[in-house]
């Protein structure tokens, strides 16, 4: 007969303990004793048996559908899978194939009732048992972390981790080059540089970025300027995972209450009053800006372009452009065109309130004056429509005489 085997092991720990050998060891002896072929080995190294993605595994089941294999060994159940379910799974897909499962530590299934149950006890029992140790692994991090542990492996953008030890935790350390990058960003937010131009400095100096590239980016920046661990405060249990409705989704992280996070003290990089200074610059700036998010969007009498105008953004000036308003209001000289630096226009900066009260204020002259309100409907008047308004006229006119023969 010809067969192949199966190992696993879960952690990382089994791995290096060589668990995946004594597995092996016991397979191949057992495939010798009962005198079959050994066609292929497939095993899955510090892979959890909750999932159904593994390498080891799949290869296994390609093996079954392509017919190359009519058995398989395995050391129990529970190492084609902790869950039932995907037990039943993988078993049947097997079954299918017509591959038997063999295994080691239990009886062959075939069509024993008694040996179904078996299987069937021992995938829920090693289903309550992989929960066991999850919950229990959960609260060993949660004490050790209460302890002053760094349990966490990604750190901070400025930090390394060091791993315990038998005199000493894991803790972490503050590694100079990037703490000096770090210090510099708070010092120039304080400086009262923005935070584009904070990017446009590290970028221009090549400073390496948390990704370890010369790339710096104004949401990285804000990372930086928020996160407490630079005065001293890291924290864990800071999220959790729920269930997402999203589709290819199983689940998202979201926060828990404060109270809930455990404090990790941590070298200082920056001080708290820097810390706080650079807080206070950031809500001032949020504070004082153009309040709303809505986008004005006009158009480019130059080139055509559209130039949208976001609330909080500074404006460019495009020489010779003009803001169309439609008919009744005349051509407004414009403040911002997004194609400017490509028609080479000169970079002007103004503010976005500037922008507004100029736009209003000629609004409120236009609509001061009846001889141009008056000009401009003759002007929509005698436009000529094109063939949606002809459309559209035509319903209207429609509904027009429906509504008369109603009401008549």
């Amino acid at each position: 007969m010809k067969v192949a085997i199966y190992a696993r092991v879960s952690t990382e720990n089994q791995e290096v303990r060589g668990t995946i050998g004594s597995q092996l060891a016991v397979l191949r002896a057992r495939v010798a004793s009962e005198g079959h072929e050994l066609i292929a080995e497939f095993c899955d190294d510090g892979y959890s048996g909750a999932r159904l993605d593994r390498p080891g595994l799949d290869g296994l089941r390609d093996a079954a559908e392509a017919g190359v294999i009519e058995a398989v060994w395995c050391l129990s159940p529970d190492r084609l899978a902790r869950v039932y379910a995907y037990q039943v799974i993988v078993l049947d897909e097997l079954n299918r194939h017509g591959v038997r499962v063999l295994f080691t530590d239990a009886p062959t299934l075939d069509d024993d009732p008694q040996a179904q149950l078996l299987i069937q006890v021992q995938g829920v029992i090693a289903e309550y048992e992989r929960a066991k140790f999850a919950e229990r692994y959960r609260r060993g991090k949660l004490w050790r972390s209460r302890r002053g542990e760094v349990i966490f492996w990604k750190v901070p953008y400025g930090y390394r981790r060091t791993a315990g030890s038998a005199t000493e935790m894991a803790h972490l350390v503050v590694y100079e080059p990037e703490a000096t990058v770090v210090r510099r960003i708070f010092e120039d937010c304080v400086a009262g540089h923005s935070t584009r131009e904070i990017v446009r400095r590290l970028n221009r100096d090549q400073a390496p970025s948390p990704t370890g590239k010369a790339v710096w980016g104004t949401s990285t920046i804000g990372r930086v300027l928020r996160n407490e661990s630079y005065v001293g405060r890291a924290y864990y249990n800071r999220s959790e995972s729920v269930p997402d409705s999203r589709a290819r989704r199983r689940t998202r992280q979201v926060l828990r209450p404060r109270e809930q996070w455990i404090t990790i003290e941590v070298p200082r990089i920056v001080t708290a009053e820097l810390f706080e200074a650079a807080k206070h610059v950031s809500r001032d700036n949020f504070q004082w800006s153009t309040p709303g998010s809505t986008t004005r969007v006009g158009y480019c009498a130059a080139c055509s372009g559209a130039a949208a105008v976001a609330s909080r953004w500074v404006v460019i000036e495009c020489a010779d452009a003009k803001l169309a308003i439609p008919d009744i209001i005349p051509a407004i000289t414009m403040i911002r065109c997004g194609l400017a630096e490509n028609i080479g226009a000169a970079p002007n900066a103004t503010s976005a309130p500037t922008l507004d009260n100029f736009v209003f204020e000629r609004l409120r002259a236009v609509l001061q004056d009846p001889d141009l309100l008056l000009a401009g409907e003759r002007s929509v008047i005698a436009r000529t429509p094109d063939a949606d308004d002809e459309l559209l006229h035509a319903q209207l006119k429609r509904l027009e005489r429906r509504v008369e023969a109603a009401s008549s």
